[in-house]
């Protein structure tokens, strides 16, 4: 006897096709089933990086969600690729950013990449053999890519290239590493400046610097990885030399903006839950908590919130399967989709009172996840400044807002590049 598969909540049905529906059941059966019982191991063990669940992930080859299927991927596009992070996220954030942050260097691969590269590189990312890493960040820089001091040379066989990546996504688990380094003088342009590297991390030269408790996603490792000399040859050069600027940005665009906005949204989600679910068991006076019109205010604000961030989250990546110009609507997914979760942390936390700072309440890993999803794919001020460029742009040129790019049906996507900082 066939079962009929549970429709998702309402408001995203415009959104989804039954293989999306199919996904969604897919992922919250698996999670429950694969990763709520490593939750409360990786919890307590702040240093540990878990290294099963990447090869959990791969069993489902969900590493090759937007790979073409002639190199054994999905090919399932941007809703199904946020289907798996968000819902990965509703029971665990590292779990979910275990995926997405190996999924942005496969942007950059896809979009930049050799026919050779993706005959060789992309059957292993689809199959989960696998996985890979972008390493841009430096210690010392931040998110300002035009600071960077990671450089390589040319020495007349292959580049060397030295230097520190910090906040590395993957960095303790990644086989491939995508490495931004300059390779231009100082002075040149940073868009002309830098170029990308593919780096095997069992190369000489190659070390990950040991793995340190972080506030959040404790069992994902983003830390770093320090390149002495090391040896890459002129095939493994990414795009063109001299474009390694907009290999970053590109992949931070197109991927680095839509699976934080879904990583953030899975949290959300949670965080809603946890505390509708506390404030109708605790009892109060006669009742519970949530028998108090101030609670109900509080929770009442918790709900609309979400449902603005998840129309905004899925409206964007709809979009970018249809190849339609979305910059700004991939722009305001992140930023607000991180704002509005704050928001909602931060009530949740208030409505828990003392037993939210309390580590056998859940909500307390939620909330510390929730610090890790602003800066990557570029702050909050970078997206709205951003999106305040697009808009006095418009009102100059009496243009439209949108950036003309096509993103999935018309080749290598080009979104339009700058001087700004950002963090991927």
């Amino acid at each position: 006897m066939s079962t009929s598969i549970p429709a998702p909540p309402h408001t995203l049905d415009r959104f989804l096709t039954p293989a999306h529906r199919a996904l969604w059941e897919a992922v919250d059966d698996f999670a429950a089933q694969e990763i709520q019982p490593r939750v409360d191991r990786m919890e307590s063990a702040p240093h540990r990086v878990d290294r099963k669940i990447a090869r959990l992930l791969a069993s489902r080859r969900w590493f090759g969600v937007t790979v073409p299927e002639t190199f054994g991927g999905m090919e399932a596009g941007h809703v199904a690729k946020t289907i798996l992070i968000h819902r990965l996220a509703r029971v665990s954030g590292a779990a979910a950013a275990i995926l997405q942050a190996s999924l942005i260097p496969v942007a950059a691969l896809l979009y930049y990449g050799t026919e050779d590269q993706h005959r060789t590189l992309l059957p292993g990312v689809a199959d989960g053999s696998s996985v890979w890493s972008i390493a841009v960040t430096e210690p010392d820089q931040g998110g300002h890519i035009g600071g960077m001091a990671t450089a390589a040379e040319w020495d007349g066989k292959a580049w060397a290239l030295t230097g520190v990546k910090a906040h590395v996504g993957n960095s303790h688990i990644a086989d491939v590493h995508i490495v931004v380094a300059r390779t231009a003088p100082a002075g040149t342009r940073t868009s002309h400046a830098l170029t990308a590297f593919l780096v095997q991390d069992d190369q000489r030269g190659v070390a990950a610097v040991r793995h340190t408790g972080r506030l959040g996603l404790r069992g994902f490792s983003y830390g770093q990885i320090s390149f002495d000399r090391v040896r890459v040859c002129q095939d493994n050069v990414l795009g063109e030399v001299g474009q390694g600027f907009e290999v970053a940005q590109s992949a931070s665009i197109l991927y680095g903006r839509p699976n934080l906005t879904a990583l953030s949204l899975g949290l959300h989600e949670t965080a809603v839950s946890l505390t509708a679910r506390y404030v109708s068991n605790r009892p109060r006076y006669e009742g519970t908590l949530a028998d108090l019109s101030v609670v109900r205010d509080r929770l009442g604000r918790m709900s609309a919130r979400l449902l603005m961030a998840k129309i905004l989250a899925y409206h964007a990546v709809d979009m970018l399967d249809r190849g339609l110009p979305c910059d700004d609507e991939l722009l305001a997914a992140k930023a607000l989709g991180h704002d509005l979760a704050s928001e909602t942390g931060d009530d949740a936390m208030q409505l828990h009172a003392a037993n939210g700072l309390d580590e056998d309440f859940p909500i307390q890993r939620v909330w510390r996840d929730m610090q890790t999803t602003y800066a990557p794919a570029g702050t909050g001020e970078v997206q709205r400044r951003r999106l305040a460029e697009n808009l006095l742009q418009q009102e100059k040129d009496d243009t439209s807002p949108h950036t003309p790019w096509s993103v999935l049906h018309a080749g290598p996507a080009r979104p339009p590049l700058n001087e700004q900082p950002v963090t991927v």
